[in-house]
C-alpha cells in the first residue's frame, strides 16, 4: 500500500474529526485473528487465546474503514502490541518516517497536540498511539467520554 503523504494524513485527520468528533487522529488500529488449520510441526506458534489456530491481520484504517496499512501473517500466539512493534508500520511509527504532520492546535482550544492513532488495551501507550483508560481509572466524566470516543471510532457496527 502506498504510504500517505502529509496532506493525505491531514485529510484522514479531518475525516476523523468530522465523522467521529476525534481531532488529530490518523487512524484506528486493531488486530484480527484469521482461523487456519495448524501447519504440520508448527507447535503452538499459531495457537491463540481463543483456543484456535490463526494468523493475525493487523490493520490501520481511516474514518471510513478503508485500509491505510496492513500486516498479515503473524503467529496467532503473538499479542497485537508485539505484532505492531515488529511490523513495518510499528517500526516506521517509532522512527518517524511516515510523513506524519507536526503537532496541531486542537479545535476550539489553544492546545497543541500530536497526531495519533487509536488502539485498544492490547497496544502500548505511546506518543503516537492512544488507547482507552483502564476501567478502574474511570472516576470522572471526561475519562468516560474519552473512552467512548476512542472505542466508537474503532467499531464498524457504529456506522
Amino acid at each position: 500500500m502506498p504510504q500517505p503523504t502529509e496532506e493525505r494524513w491531514k485529510q484522514i485527520s479531518n475525516d476523523f474529526w468530522n465523522v467521529w468528533n476525534f481531532p488529530n487522529c490518523l487512524g484506528a488500529l486493531d488486530g484480527n485473528h484469521v482461523t487456519i488449520q495448524a501447519p504440520a510441526n508448527s507447535g503452538s506458534n499459531f495457537f491463540n487465546y481463543k483456543k484456535t489456530f490463526s494468523v493475525v491481520l493487523l490493520a490501520l484504517v481511516d474514518a471510513n474503514y478503508n485500509f491505510i496499512a496492513v500486516d498479515v501473517g503473524a503467529y496467532g500466539k503473538n499479542s497485537d502490541g508485539g505484532i505492531l512493534a515488529h511490523s513495518n508500520l510499528g517500526k516506521s511509527l517509532e522512527n518517524g518516517s511516515l510523513n506524519i504532520p507536526n503537532d496541531e492546535i486542537l479545535p476550539n482550544t489553544n492546545i497543541s497536540a500530536p497526531y495519533v492513532i487509536l488502539g485498544d488495551e492490547a497496544f502500548p501507550l505511546k506518543t503516537y498511539l492512544m488507547r482507552p483508560y483502564p476501567g478502574k481509572q474511570l472516576d470522572d466524566l471526561s475519562k468516560r467520554i474519552y473512552n467512548y470516543r476512542v472505542c466508537r471510532t474503532r467499531r464498524k457496527d457504529t456506522v
